[in-house]
């Protein structure tokens, strides 16, 4: 039933729910033999969805009340909704998501209620939290009574299939035992590739300014990460740094006289996860809100009209006698993530799936923190001159460098850190619970939590990173130090989960020191070269910046200069344009 609409889909599948309540009702009028008019027949038959849905609520309520009790707790308590199948908050979330700030719609509920909610949306529990302890429980001390699930897994299956961000168990498993060997330290700390990239986007940088037009910074790590990520995983990058930079919107060019193939992926990618994301606010009922057509189907169709040569050509590399011996093999030296995969399998379907949930992790991620460090370098004057002093005092104007550079650099670690806080690239992840679980109160004395079955957690990551009482009445201010000073012992030593931006436990991102690497090669290499950076607010479209009502608001948000958005990750909505100054050839540090 591929190849249907998905709301037919949808609906076929659900056919024995929908003949059921009538066929019951049917059944008692046969039975008791109640003569009634037809006109009060379909009026029963039409009731008994309704009837039939409440009654299941209440027992399911019913249900998992006992559970709570019997195990001396309480379900998180839900948030008020007078409307039917809390469409009032769903509508909310959807708004928020569109067309709001990425904390909208919860930091509110969480200043009322507390840091952790129930809200009951279309008639299925949804559990929100940016407390540490749970999301700690969630991806640690409770990994096993927690997984991604079906419906999340499903909601993401056309962007991402079977990859290791949307499976579990044996299949998450097999695709982390196949990427695991990539990350070690000996292959994560050769830089000759982020060399090649980053010259290439300074070139691009530089020669876009002798013109007098600003840079679309997002767009361009975009390109060096991918570049920087499709080498690393198939031995040849796919060039999206030859293509032309886009002009801002009031440049005689526009976006369709410079768009390249791969300015076309990377278009078709992000509109995916826009609608991917959008998704997850539907839950399991997303087919009947894209109920004609498959709203990334055409996107995906640019994607793998991308990625398949690529893949092909690899597959044809590799000898029948070598596919299928991937657990038996070592890493061969030179060997490309791609070469070691196809050894696993030839299945385009797994080694597409795959490479899709690297490229997200490999570019998407890796960009967003590169676009926010400038960002706030942007806004931070004083931060960007001891970064760069630091910088030019360890390695100098020109000379590359090194792991052990890196190490020494405190000052770079805490800006990306500091970044990675207020901008973490994935601010939201969501669990499903498998079989009901208790989270421990985090308080002596405290209210546990029952965490009903097949119940969907969301965390906050974004929203958890500010919150005043973990980091301090500061959190809402971007001060590099709070990773160096007593602030370090005071909040985050015996706290460690108040700061994720790459997951914990089990499936902790294993490209951690891969990414910290990139961005931090990638910032040497940019402010060996520049000595300024400014944003260009002028050069960003109308309905891309920030709404006067932002200015209203508290916190950092009233201070936002670019108007954020998500979709698997964070991004500035209609990029980030930057003009710099470029440095004298000799500086004094």
């Amino acid at each position: 039933m591929a190849n249907f609409p998905p709301g037919i889909v949808f609906l076929a599948q659900h056919l024995p729910y929908f003949f059921f309540p009538p066929g019951v009702i049917y059944a008692l009028l046969t039975v008791f033999e109640v003569a009634l008019p037809r006109w009060a027949r379909f009026i029963c038959y039409a009731l008994s969805f309704p009837l039939s849905l409440m009654i299941q609520v209440q027992c399911m309520d019913f249900i998992n009340s006992r559970s709570a009790k019997k195990l001396g707790a309480v379900i998180p308590p839900r948030i008020g909704d007078s409307s039917l199948g809390g469409v009032f908050s769903l509508l909310a979330l959807i708004k928020a998501f569109k067309s709001g700030h990425p904390g909208d719609g919860l930091s509110d509920i969480f200043s009322r209620v507390g840091n952790t909610v129930n809200m009951r949306i279309l008639f299925k529990d949804r559990i929100f939290t940016t407390e540490p302890e749970y999301i700690k429980a969630v991806l640690a001390t409770q990994f096993d009574e927690f997984e991604k699930g079906s419906t999340l897994c499903d909601n993401f299956y056309s962007l991402l299939g079977t990859g290791v961000f949307a499976s579990d168990g044996d299949m998450w498993k097999f695709h982390r035992s196949m990427t695991r060997p990539f990350f070690s330290r000996d292959r994560i700390s050769h830089f000759d590739i982020f060399d090649r990239h980053a010259d290439d986007a300074l070139k691009l940088i530089k020669a876009r300014f002798k013109h007098g037009y600003p840079v679309d910074f997002q767009d361009l790590v975009g390109r060096f990460t991918l570049d920087s990520a499709t080498e690393f995983l198939f031995g040849k990058d796919v060039r999206s740094l030859s293509a032309s930079l886009p002009y801002p919107f009031y440049a005689p060019l526009s976006q369709s006289d410079t768009e390249s193939a791969s300015d076309e992926f990377a278009r078709a990618f992000g509109e995916a996860q826009l609608e991917t994301a959008l998704r997850t606010r539907f839950a399991g009922y997303w087919p009947l809100f894209e109920f004609w057509a498959d709203r990334t189907k055409a996107k995906m169709v640019t994607v793998r009209k991308f990625l398949d040569p690529i893949l092909a050509e690899a597959a044809g590399g590799v000898g029948k006698e070598q596919i299928g011996v991937g657990k038996t093999r070592e890493v061969q030296e030179g060997e490309t993530l791609l070469d070691h995969l196809v050894c696993y399998t030839d299945d385009q379907n797994v080694l597409r799936d795959e490479i899709m949930n690297l490229g997200v992790a490999g570019r998407d991620t890796t960009a967003a923190t590169l676009t926010f460090v400038v960002y706030m370098l942007s806004q931070h004057p004083d931060v960007l001159c001891r970064l760069r002093n630091e910088i030019l005092g360890k390695v100098g104007m020109t000379n590359r460098p090194s792991y052990d550079d890196f190490r020494d650099m405190k000052y770079l670690r805490a800006v990306i850190n500091e970044t990675l806080r207020l901008y973490p690239p994935v601010p939201l992840n969501a669990r499903a619970c498998k079989n009901g679980a208790v989270w421990r109160s985090k308080t002596p004395g405290g209210q546990d939590y029952y965490i009903p079955p097949k119940a969907r957690i969301v965390y906050s990551v974004f929203l958890m990173h500010r919150r005043e009482d973990l980091w301090g009445p500061d959190a809402q201010s971007f001060d590099p130090d709070r990773f160096l000073d007593d602030r370090v012992q005071r909040y985050l030593t015996g706290n460690p989960f108040i700061f994720l931006p790459f997951n914990a436990g089990p499936r902790i991102c294993l490209g951690q020191q891969f990414a910290y690497h990139e961005v931090s090669f990638f910032l040497v290499r940019l402010l060996q070269s520049f000595s300024e950076i400014k944003l260009n607010t002028e050069a960003q479209p109308t309905e891309c910046r920030p709404p006067p009502s932002w200015k209203e608001e508290s916190g950092i948000k009233a201070r936002e200069k670019v108007m954020l958005k998500t979709h698997l990750t964070l991004f500035s909505y209609g990029g980030l344009w930057i003009d710099m100054k470029e440095a004298s050839a000799v500086e004094e540090v």
